[in-house]
């Protein structure tokens, strides 16, 4: 028989894309098969989904992110789907511009899942209320999910008092929340603790006031077609809890 020694150049590039075809399979195995989705959401899905179940497939997306089991996706088919059949997301977030919290890769969504509504410091304005209910009451999301993080930027320039051109009014938002955050500690931007503490206190604030301040989305939610929730992203753990 043939050793390697005796095999050829040739055959031995074979060989090697053979290892590596055998080393994709393997990975594939990691994918249940029922989780590759090779297109976008349609709109009978997006339908099917009450509110709960939206909330349990980000919850679960952000699961296989932090166990690395992402779903096997092919973006190209879901942009050019999305493209061609219309978007039908079933969930609008509210989220910070920070660039280590990118929401459709940490909750393992593709194209065509979600609105994203960024902002620093996830602050909440007239013109994102108007966003969040153009994804509800006209485009048929179900949840509404307010996402802060922790080691936030903006909750600790707002902390520092900074001033700086048009931040100064952004951070001014995040007045009350520092004011309302019960914390037993060193209460300044140097305390991470102290930081998150009130990033949690800000996410609660905010959506007390989308429910406040937006008839349309409170009207949908009473009537069990939406949920409002709120989480925050531990940006060293990988992992989205509700708060």
């Amino acid at each position: 028989m043939p050793t390697d020694h005796d095999v050829g150049p040739c055959c031995n590039v074979g060989r090697r894309k053979l290892l590596a075809l055998a080393a994709l399979a393997g990975a594939g195995a990691a994918f249940a098969p029922d989780e590759a989705r090779a297109a976008a959401l349609t709109k009978q899905q997006r339908d099917a989904l009450t509110p709960d179940e939206a909330l349990r497939k980000v919850m679960q997306g952000n699961e296989r992110f932090v166990t690395a089991q992402r779903r096997a996706r092919d973006f190209l088919a879901e942009q050019r789907e999305s493209a061609e059949e219309g978007q039908h997301p079933f969930i609008v977030f509210l989220t910070c511009i920070d660039s280590r919290a990118p929401v459709e890769i940490i909750c393992d969504l593709g194209i065509g899942d979600a609105f994203n509504a960024r902002v620093a410091g996830n602050a909440v304005n007239d013109d994102i209320l108007g966003s969040m209910e153009f994804a509800t009451a006209a485009a048929g999301a179900k949840l509404v999910m307010v996402m802060g993080h922790t080691a936030c930027g903006a909750i600790k320039g707002a902390i520092d008092n900074v001033r700086l051109g048009n931040l100064t009014l952004l951070l001014a938002r995040f007045g009350n929340a520092i004011a309302e955050t019960e914390f037993n500690g060193e209460k300044s931007s140097k305390n991470a603790a102290y930081v998150d503490a009130v990033a949690t206190t800000h996410v609660r604030r905010t959506v007390a006031l989308i429910r406040e301040r937006s008839p349309v989305m409170r009207d949908l939610e009473d009537k069990g077609r939406i949920r409002i929730v709120g989480s925050m992203y531990d940006l060293a753990a990988g992992r989205v809890t509700l708060v």
